[in-house]
């Protein structure tokens, strides 16, 4: 299905200009652009850089009219320096302010050695081609493998050299997965000037085999969410693509103008057309060469604007779910600057577009945001499903909750209600996950901030770097409640460029570590001291007939009278790939009631696990 479904959907409040293939669509892309032009792009550009309403300031530790008294002390701890991790992310800036450079990076958390713990791979950019000089330096991703003795001190080595991730090109996001069954996580890398496909070799080394696979995208791609999914439930990881804008330098130069006389600023994204997402489908022997075919043309993915005609999708994350709970992954895709689209599994290769008729689409008044970062969980433990965006600044944070309703599927956004939207206005939301950093048994959301420009000093009283937000669920009917430092420690509110986020048990104590990403600058890691004597249980799932790193399969843990309920998927937050182990915080409960697992192929399995407060791993039987 290529066009927009006709449900009197709202109008995007940005008219899209941009470019096609065929000459009639660059002939409107360019009497567009022109018109925007004379219509005053600095102007434009001053409110792309300074549309959020004033100085960013840190949370208030507690609300009288909130349970912010509950709120534990759990602190987070920066371990960065000490834990070995002396990476740099690279946007080859030269003050030419191309878009791309406020954009990048990803970090994944993936275990790519195969011994249980979680090895980290940070995605870098590198020098633009014509850079000279100093800006002329190649960067590259870096892998860091996980040597911490559990329970000990963060301990990270630099395998880096010589892995065959080891080469530069300008890298965005990141998806791990098993494609070809060999027991071994492989590693894609989404860049702009296409993407690469890396086949993990076994001891530490890396395959680029993106021409093999045929999965590299166009030359002139600039792709940006990517997920390793099983579309056709025939046991193997297929690969789904999003990709933000049509863009080239030259487009770039043309259509952004200088930023308060000062200079160029970067390009706002409704200057460029949008662009189409592509679906890879798996069909590579079990541990032979890689073989994909794209069947994106007639997957039901390529939508279309309603008005131009053109591509329809600026796509910055996407969060892979089984929505209407019938056995077959959907897919949730935020769309930066126009409405975000919900894709339904038809159940044979094909998906249907049901984004407006769902509630995802837009905001409560019908408009489209800047979304970013996205999630997906069962946040309520009652079987609701919540989908969390994190937007850009001046406008909140999202979280669409699915409602009770007889054969539909429909979503309503209880940000406002459930604590987790004004607090989140002022700032510029990236990365966006749900995480039981407390191990009570309820899914917190963190998100990671930080502004596109510099320059923000120059238009308004408002910061580039900005600290990041954590909410802890608080259960009932208003869930979240924003945690102050006085709670989890300065370290987590530190002001960052933040982009990518993600969260893996680094030191395999239980609790969950985390992971945030910086444009042009070091990540930083943070160790969860939390010391709540909370207890808890992770389980690492093995397929057997489905995909063998169980991506999709949902765990559901009864424990106290409730039903805890975690999907196995490492695609969340912005450009970025968690653990793949799921984490049940079974708060001051010292046994559970019993375990179901619903496999990606629908199998059920009921297992028994001695004990508490360890990990196990279950195979599919």
């Amino acid at each position: 299905m290529n066009e927009v479904p006709s449900g009197k959907a709202p109008v995007p409040r940005h008219h899209e200009p941009g470019r096609d293939e065929n000459a009639v669509a660059q002939a409107l892309k360019r009497s567009l652009l022109v018109l925007l032009l004379l219509g005053g792009l600095a102007g434009g550009a001053v409110w792309w850089l300074a549309r959020d309403s004033g100085p960013v300031r840190p949370m208030a530790a507690s609300d009288p009219k909130s349970p912010a008294n509950r709120v534990p002390v759990a602190g987070f701890t920066d371990v960065t320096a000490e834990s070995g991790i002396h990476f740099q992310h690279s946007n080859g800036a030269t003050g030419d302010k191309w878009l791309p450079e406020t954009m990048g990076g990803g970090v994944a958390c993936f275990d790519f050695d195969g011994d249980g713990d979680a090895d980290l791979l940070f995605v870098n950019g590198t020098a633009w081609p014509d850079a000279k000089g100093t800006n002329a330096v190649a960067t590259t991703a870096a892998l860091y493998r996980n040597d911490t003795v559990p329970g000990g001190p963060i301990r990270f080595v630099d395998v880096t050299a010589g892995s065959g991730l080891d080469i530069p090109i300008q890298g965005m996001g990141v998806a791990c997965g098993d494609f070809d069954g060999d027991g071994r996580v492989d590693v894609f890398i989404t860049a702009v000037g296409g993407d690469h496909l890396f086949r993990n070799l076994g001891g530490g080394k890396f395959e680029d085999v993106t021409v093999e696979s045929g999965v590299g995208g166009p030359a002139t791609g600039w792709s940006t969410a990517a997920a390793w999914i099983d579309i056709d439930n025939d046991g193997d990881l297929d690969l789904y693509v999003g990709e933000y804008v049509q863009w080239s330098r030259e487009l770039d130069r043309q259509v952004t103008p200088n930023f308060a006389g000062t200079g160029r600023a970067y390009g706002r994204p409704w200057n460029f057309a949008g662009a189409f997402p592509r679906l890879y489908r798996n069909d590579t022997e079990k541990g032979g060469r890689p073989r994909f075919t794209d069947v994106s043309a007639t997957s039901g993915l390529r939508v279309k604007h309603p008005v131009s005609g053109l591509p329809l999708a600026k796509t910055l994350a996407v969060a892979p779910i089984d929505l209407n709970d019938d056995g077959w992954m959907d897919l949730v895709v935020a769309n930066d600057t126009v409405q975000n689209l919900v894709f339904t599994n038809r159940h044979d290769g094909t998906f249907a577009e049901i984004g407006v008729q769902a509630g995802l689409a837009f905001d409560a008044y019908g408009q489209a945001r800047g979304a970013m970062g996205i999630d997906a969980a069962r946040f309520r433990n009652d079987g609701a499903l919540g989908i969390a965006i994190g937007n850009f600044a001046n406008e909140m944070n999202a979280l669409y909750v699915s409602q009770p309703m007889h054969d539909q599927l429909v979503f309503a956004d209880e940000a406002s209600q459930e604590g987790i939207g004004p607090a989140s206005q002022q700032f510029l939301k990236f990365g966006l996950f749900f995480f039981d950093y407390d191990l009570d048994g309820r899914l917190d959301v963190l998100t990671a901030n930080g502004h596109i420009d510099e320059s923000m000093y120059r238009v308004q009283d408002s910061n580039y770097r900005q600290p990041a937000q954590l909410f802890w669920n608080a259960g009932g009917a208003k869930s979240f409640v924003p945690v102050g430092a006085d709670r989890a420690g300065s370290d987590l509110f530190k002001p960052l460029a933040g982009r990518g986020s993600a969260y893996a048990d680094f030191d395999r104590d239980g609790d969950p570590d985390v992971v945030i990403m910086q444009v042009s600058g070091p990540p930083v890691i943070l160790r969860n001291d939390q010391k709540l004597g909370h207890h808890w249980l992770r389980l690492r799932l093995v397929g057997t007939h489905s995909n063998p790193d169980a991506i999709g399969a949902w765990v559901q843990v009864r424990v106290n009278g409730k039903t805890l309920s975690r999907q196995v998927m490492p695609t969340k937050s912005y450009l970025s790939q968690s653990e793949l182990p799921v984490t049940f915080g079974l708060g001051k409960a010292t046994a559970i009631d019993g375990i179901q697992i619903r496999w990606p192929d629908g199998k059920i399995q009921i297992p028994t696990v001695g004990g508490i407060d360890r990990e196990v791993e279950i195979r599919e039987p």
